[in-house]
């Protein structure tokens, strides 16, 4: 993975929320984004994927500067998983799938098919495929949006929080996907707030606070944080 941000700014309501960042990534494949909350590793994840764009300063990821003229043809290469899952509420899991392969990867239903049911054995969801998502449960709606997120192959995947609202049986479910897919070779770009998963699954690590990058290295660098705050941010978490 290739990551390079410079003097990226953003501001709401006046208020700067990313305050002129600058990071240069090379060779990481999974980056772990952690701070309080309000930080601003939320706004910074969606500079990253192409949702929002910096006031100020250029986003590159793998290449590509992340503007409003590339971003057609570069968010065909990622995949993003929220918070809460962002699944079409009146449509199955499996229509869900099935919508994205069509639609935004072009297949044709067949090979959509076949994909489809591929990535819903993957993710243990077969036996919930035609159900729409209020009627299965929080850590499988979850599995569902990361497994659409990830049905059209993408290159790199950005995850803000996606264990924030479930109980710890379906955290563990929900990271069980994520690792198997860590393991296929993905990817990651992620936000956590939970530093077993961060050392578990990354391998460099973001530390922000008030809109700034205090700190960043490998995780093994965590052992010995070189601020003060990191310090007391771990012996909080």
């Amino acid at each position: 993975m290739q990551l390079k941000l410079e003097n990226v700014t953003k501001l709401y309501d006046g208020k700067t929320i990313l305050d002129g960042l600058n990071l240069d990534l090379d060779g990481v494949k999974v980056v772990g984004i952690i701070g309080e909350s309000g930080c601003g590793k939320s706004t910074l994840l969606r500079q990253l994927a192409g949702i929002e764009f910096p006031d100020s300063g250029n986003v590159t990821v793998n290449g590509t500067r992340v503007t409003q003229q590339s971003l057609i043809a570069y968010q065909k290469k990622i995949g993003v998983v929220f918070q809460r899952h962002c699944l079409f509420p009146h449509l199955t899991v499996e229509r869900n799938i099935m919508l994205i392969l069509t639609k935004a990867a072009g297949l044709e239903k067949a090979a959509a098919q076949e994909r489809c049911d591929t990535i819903l054995k993957k993710f243990q969801l077969t036996d919930q495929a035609h159900k729409i998502p209020a009627k299965i449960s929080g850590g499988q709606a979850q599995r569902a949006s990361i497994a659409r997120a990830i049905c059209t192959r993408p290159e790199m995947l950005f995850l803000d929080e996606p264990t924030a609202s479930l109980d710890p049986l379906l955290t563990k479910q929900v990271l069980d996907s994520i690792k198997q897919l860590k393991s296929d070779g993905a990817e990651f770009v992620f936000v956590t707030h939970e530093m077993g998963f961060l050392r578990e699954f990354a391998d460099y690590f973001v530390f922000m606070d008030e809109g700034n990058i205090i700190e960043h290295g490998s995780i093994e660098d965590l052992a010995q944080p070189e601020t003060e705050k990191l310090r007391i941010f771990i012996h909080r978490a």
